[in-house]
């Protein structure tokens, strides 16, 4: 999926919608078998998470402007990186040159100056491909950087695998497993073509596929959710009456593995939320939830919330 979706600092976010009190879901016996594979789900996507140049380590964002964009430690470069990461390569690194006309994206390095990609090291020039999956990466030392595409912008994104956020991370923290919120829902298809407008924590918009929606009953009351994007499974951008309270204010997601064949009942399992990149680097911009994934209940399930820093 094109999770062009985009992952800045969030605290101004308003949360204005109102959501009545309502008891606390009683949690269902769950048998140990399903425990133990969401506790395997949760272990994996922990991994993930610390993994190198994952989330943890973001440590720039850099809107390039078109032409030549010198980048490197040194305070007169267009682009400087953190006063943390000098030492780590020369003051000067290289240059990106941005042609936005022929989609191209150029790397080449300073003389001297040598970095690798997937572990062989390179010098010279070298076309940086934004791809919105497997990541383009090359590195020098701790540092590792990628260029994405944003509406015809292109970022550098930087990452510092030796960051402190990075070396702190007390790690995610969850609701305990409840299978009273792993519930039967049903896979409605939209027309073809059809798209949403999602709205990111920068004020982006975008227009995203949007497939269909799920249909399901929670606590007795009957809801629906739009999917986001296109792919093989089923991605959600979500919010509910835990938001600000227990759970990370502006969204939690949730991704079905698989895609239901339409109007086919599947388990949807919000055991499985979890918290999108903002909540943990300030280096994303990630999407706000469309207003019919905003559910007047609390899902006290998933992921929780703790502040970082």
């Amino acid at each position: 999926m094109k999770h062009a979706l985009l992952f800045a600092a969030l605290t101004t976010l308003a949360f204005s919608f109102g959501i009545a009190a309502a008891p606390v879901t009683p949690a269902k016996t769950a048998e140990p078998e399903y425990v133990d594979a969401i506790n395997q789900w949760r272990d994996t996507v922990e991994k993930n998470l610390r993994r190198d140049n994952g989330w943890l380590t973001l440590a720039g964002r850099f809107i390039m402007k078109p032409g030549v964009n010198t980048f490197g430690t040194a305070s007169n470069n267009d682009i400087v990186f953190p006063a943390e990461l000098k030492g780590t390569g020369p003051e000067l690194i290289g240059t990106i040159t941005v042609d936005a006309a022929k989609k191209s994206v150029t790397l080449k390095l300073a003389d001297g100056v040598s970095m690798t990609s997937e572990g062989a090291p390179f010098t010279g020039e070298r076309v940086l491909k934004p791809a919105a999956t497997n990541r383009d990466w090359v590195s020098l030392g701790r540092i590792s950087m990628h260029v994405i595409e944003r509406d015809g912008r292109y970022v550098l994104r930087l990452a510092d695998n030796e960051s402190l956020v990075r070396k702190g991370f007390p790690g995610r923290v969850w609701y305990d497993v409840n299978p009273a919120f792993k519930v039967s829902a049903k896979f409605v298809p939209y027309p073809p073509g059809k798209k949403l407008s999602i709205v990111n924590v920068i004020d982006e918009i975008s227009e995203e596929p949007c497939p269909g929606y799920v249909e399901f009953t929670l606590k007795g009351k009957k809801y629906k959710m739009d999917v986001i994007g296109e792919d093989e499974g089923l991605f959600f951008v979500m919010r509910d009456g835990t938001a600000g309270d227990t759970t990370y204010r502006p969204s939690r997601f949730l991704y079905v593995d698989k895609k239901p064949k339409p109007n086919e009942t599947f388990q949807l399992d919000f055991n499985k939320t979890y918290n999108p990149p903002c909540a943990f680097s300030e280096f994303t911009t990630c999407p706000l939830p469309p207003e019919q994934n905003i559910l007047k209940t609390r899902i006290e399930a998933g992921e929780k919330y703790r502040k970082l820093g």
